[in-house]
């Protein structure tokens, strides 16, 4: 939006106001090391009040206190009221609509972003109706969002998709509502379940604005040339498809085969899609402006008050990374004999503790930086090093549970749960990376990067196909010590298939039997329900299919007990 617009164009356009510019903070994340992390100024007036006669009076004015700051908060996301919706911008919903009944019936696969794109022109066409105008923010979030979506059309396991579209609502929330600072990334997703709701009147009214004065005469000939145009390809589609099988099975497999009895799931998920493009399309034309939301620190506190409890952390974190070097050059054997713990057991449990260590770690920054001191210069450079200390010993307990981690996964072999949580532990130590980076370059930037982070982490998680490097690892495992658990495979997708392709036999069969049953339950699903993984697989099993049965896996012994962890 541009810099000399006035202040009610720029609401009704979803840009900043000058109220919102006054209102946020000098260093602007809230979130980071030294003064990035200090939230707005002003102070607090939500438990204003008078002092009153007694109990109950101040009981009374302090709930008054605080419906009139939560009446000023509703008042302050919220922007202007929206133009009249526009008729593009209905048809991209009916579209929208249309495309989500008819590409998400079968399953999820290509046609969950064939879906999506109607829905995207539908905010675009809006967006632009307001006035508002595409920043680099605003592209970078719109690019991710497509890119999480085409996970679905490459993957056949249904966790890193399943990730991926929630990575991608975030995404297009962000990219719809604008927002830079923390409570806008953290709350922005709600934003579209408010729209979803005020979205349906917008269309109505709009609908109903047109009702009177519909131009038959500009309208009336473009439905009969659709009509028209529908009955022609009917019957030339039907005499060319008897004509010619060639042509009959090609156009099978472009159309969709709807019957009556799918009739109402169809029209449930027309009502679905058509609801969803009006929740973006609304949100596009008057965002929430979650960065109107006011966060004020704490009070700051003297340096001793506030360093002493790091101080005690950082020397904790020490010792134990002086104990991990121990350990390391003194070999694993010495300390298992002397715990009692087994191999499993040192590599796995510590591993969890450390996981939490993280997590714990990154609460204890953004309290501190809450209540940190901030007298000045001096004040500034004393939280940096505190802070900055206690992150650089953290990447090391990262480090050190990644470690851990790999060394079960040697003796063990790799699983879902492992391999997921040992993808979150390396996405917070880039968190706790990017900290850092935010003490020492300000910190106005930390909240989109930390989102973008963590929607980079989860696309790279889906583009490189978990249940693959799954597969990968414990085959290469399998032909160095001949250690594998078969039974396992049967649970994975059909993202597995390339790598349980070069198991011996019987082995091979025994875990490709969980893909073949699950290929066969969706046999016969068109081009826009079938991943790119499942017709690799198809076509694997196709030039040698499975030729052992479960009953046979049991007797040689190929199936038993296994353990997730």
């Amino acid at each position: 939006m541009s810099e000399n617009a006035d202040t009610a164009k720029r609401d009704a356009a979803g840009g900043e106001t000058a109220g919102e510019r006054s209102a946020e903070p000098g260093t602007g994340a809230g979130t980071g090391t030294g003064t990035s992390g200090v939230g707005t100024s002003g102070g607090d007036t939500s438990g204003a009040g008078a002092p009153g006669a007694g109990a109950s009076g101040a009981g009374q004015a302090q709930a008054a206190a605080a419906a009139r700051a939560q009446e000023s908060l509703a008042r302050r996301v919220r922007s202007a009221p929206p133009a009249p919706i526009r008729t593009a911008t209905l048809v991209a919903v009916l579209v929208a609509g249309l495309a989500t009944a008819v590409f998400l019936g079968d399953g999820v696969g290509p046609g969950l972003l064939l879906a999506a794109l109607p829905a995207m022109a539908a905010a675009y066409v809006a967006a632009r109706a307001a006035g508002r105008t595409v920043r680099p923010w605003t592209v970078v979030w719109s690019l991710g969002c497509v890119a999480l979506l085409v996970v679905p059309a490459l993957r056949d396991s249904a966790w890193p998709s399943t990730l991926a579209v929630l990575a991608a609502v975030s995404l297009a929330a962000l990219a719809l509502h604008g927002t830079r600072r923390w409570p806008g990334v953290l709350l922005a997703p709600l934003g579209l379940i408010d729209t979803a709701v005020t979205g349906v009147g917008w269309a109505w009214e709009g609908v109903r604005s047109r009702g009177g004065g519909v131009d038959r005469t500009r309208w009336l000939p473009i439905a009969k040339a659709t009509v028209v145009a529908v009955v022609l390809l009917f019957v030339f589609g039907a005499l060319f498809a008897s004509a010619d099988a060639a042509f009959a099975d090609l156009l099978g497999d472009l159309t969709p085969d709807v019957s009556v009895g799918e009739s109402p799931f169809r029209v449930a998920l027309f009502l679905v899609g058509a609801l969803c493009a009006l929740s973006v399309a609304r949100t596009a034309a008057a965002p929430l402006r979650w960065d109107r939301v006011a966060t004020t620190p704490g009070k700051p506190r003297s340096r001793v008050e506030w360093a002493l409890p790091l101080v005690v952390l950082n020397l904790l974190f020490a010792g134990f990374i002086a104990v991990q070097l121990a350990v390391l050059f003194g070999g694993y054997d010495k300390v298992l004999d002397r715990t009692g713990l087994t191999y499993a057991e040192y590599a796995r449990q510590g591993f969890w503790q450390l996981l939490w260590a993280t997590v714990f770690v990154l609460a204890v920054i953004a309290l501190a930086l809450r209540w940190a001191p901030r007298g000045g210069a001096g004040d500034r450079r004393f939280v940096r090093v505190v802070l900055g200390t206690l992150c650089l010993l953290t990447l090391v307990v990262v480090a050190s549970a990644v470690r851990r981690m790999d060394l079960y996964v040697d003796a063990y072999g790799l699983t879902r749960l492992r391999l997921s949580v040992v993808t979150m532990e390396l996405w917070l130590g880039l968190v706790i990376v990017l900290l850092m980076a935010a003490g020492v370059f300000g910190g106005r930037w930390l909240a989109r990067a930390v989102a973008g982070s963590a929607a980079a982490t989860v696309l790279a998680f889906g583009l490189m196909s978990p249940d693959g490097i799954i597969a990968e690892t414990n085959v290469a495992r399998y032909t160095s010590d001949e250690k594998i658990d078969v039974e396992y495979f049967r649970h994975l997708s059909a993202d597995a298939a390339p790598a349980l392709d070069r198991l011996p036999e019987p082995q091979r069969s025994c875990a490709l039997i969980g893909v073949r049953d699950d290929l066969a339950e969706s046999k016969g699903a068109p081009w826009f329900a079938t991943s790119l993984a499942q017709s690799r697989a198809r076509r694997i099993l196709d030039a040698r299919p499975v030729t052992a049965t479960a009953h046979d896996c049991v007797r040689l012994g190929l199936y038993g007990g296994r353990s997730e962890y």
